[in-house]
């Protein structure tokens, strides 16, 4: 596993508009999974509509950014792969503090979509930090 992860970061690094699009389509899904799918199952579920309409805007934002970066930007890679990775951690934790604070509403299925979405922003997390500094090494 940890060869596979090395061999993904060093290609990404060498390609780093590819990460951008990575998380541009992440960032897309999750709109439209929290507009499409969450917002009209919000009868069924416990996380609040109002709830999902500000995460929805959230990553609609970052969709933008990503898309923004991985069709014009051309130099300091690391600078805005950083500004994305932290914004993706400040979304996790924001997705989290959803959970404590709406805790006695939501389902089962609020749950493992949440937690399992935020696991996996936190693995692009931990990849994005790991091809900037890849970047950074190789100056």
């Amino acid at each position: 596993m940890d060869r596979f992860f090395e061999k993904l970061t060093s290609h990404l690094a060498k390609n780093p508009r590819r990460l951008f699009l990575i998380d541009s389509a992440g960032a897309l899904l999750t709109a439209v999974l929290l507009c499409g799918v969450l917002s009209n199952l919000s009868p069924y579920i416990g996380m609040p509509k109002t709830t999902l309409d500000l995460l929805f805007s959230i990553a609609a934002c970052f969709w933008l950014y990503s898309s923004v970066c991985f069709l014009f930007l051309k130099t300091q890679w690391t600078l805005y792969i950083r500004l994305i990775s932290f914004a993706n951690l400040l979304y996790c934790a924001l997705t989290i503090a959803f959970l404590f604070i709406h805790y006695n509403k939501l389902t089962i299925l609020d749950f493992t979509y949440f937690l399992t979405e935020t696991a996996i922003i936190c693995l692009l997390v931990y990849t994005e930090l790991s091809v900037s500094g890849k970047i950074l090494n190789k100056r």
